[in-house]
């Protein structure tokens, strides 16, 4: 290993370097969503971007492409959040690691009333806005796949632990995960009727207990899955 004064100074400039770039990304990231939901998608530039963050327009460009693209990892970076742990870790860990079913779904529903506080009106402004723009549209479709995705997952890992509920399968219980974490739900309950998003994600976790297990599964805990 190289100890050299050269090789101290090296190290610690590259990680100089790695924080600027995470912070300016960071900026970047924020100030798209703050402008993308203020101006809507359409008249949001990608020289505004840029101008509100603080960067380059070309810099923007070199990391994203284009504002589909970058409407894309606003949405990533949306669903991970500011905690140490990732939403999508979190759900992870509870999928595989929490054996009780009651208190996995009953976790799920929680973290889908935090992301989905963060990422609904985004989604929805992309939906709205992907009739007009084919690569909005096409970003559209991967934001939804990507969901999908990771709803069978869950979905699977449901299976496999014998908790579904007879005559329910994989394919129905990932659709059903899906729904609820579908930006139009959230906007009914919360956006329209008041909810508050504790409320929202308890009342989701309750459903895919309802709709998933045994009824003498669904009284086999109440405590929250951490």
């Amino acid at each position: 290993m190289d100890s050299s004064p050269g090789a101290v100074k090296r190290r610690y400039d590259t990680t100089r370097r790695r924080a600027r770039a995470d912070d300016a990304r960071r900026r970047v990231l924020d100030a798209a969503q703050r402008l993308f939901l203020h101006g809507g998608y359409a008249a949001t530039t990608m020289a505004a971007v840029a101008a509100e963050a603080g960067v380059s327009v070309e810099s923007v460009y070199k990391a994203h492409g284009s504002k589909a693209r970058l409407v894309l990892a606003v949405f990533h970076h949306a669903i991970r959040g500011d905690a140490r742990e990732s939403a999508e870790e979190r759900a992870d860990r509870i999928s595989v690691h929490e054996a009780d079913p009651v208190r996995r779904l009953r976790g799920f529903g929680a973290i889908v009333g935090a992301v989905t506080a963060r990422v609904a009106p985004l989604m929805l402004l992309v939906s709205a806005a992907a009739g007009a723009d084919e690569e909005l549209a096409a970003a559209w479709q991967q934001m939804q796949a990507e969901r999908l995705e990771r709803m069978a997952g869950h979905a699977r890992r449901l299976a496999d632990g014998g908790h579904l509920r007879a005559g329910v399968t994989v394919d129905e219980a990932r659709d059903v995960f899906w729904l609820f974490t579908a930006p139009e739900v959230y906007d009914l309950m919360v956006g329209q009727r008041g909810w508050s998003t504790d409320r929202f994600g308890a009342w989701v976790g309750d459903a895919y207990v309802a709709a998933l297990l045994e009824p003498h599964a669904r009284t086999a805990s109440s405590g929250p899955a951490v």
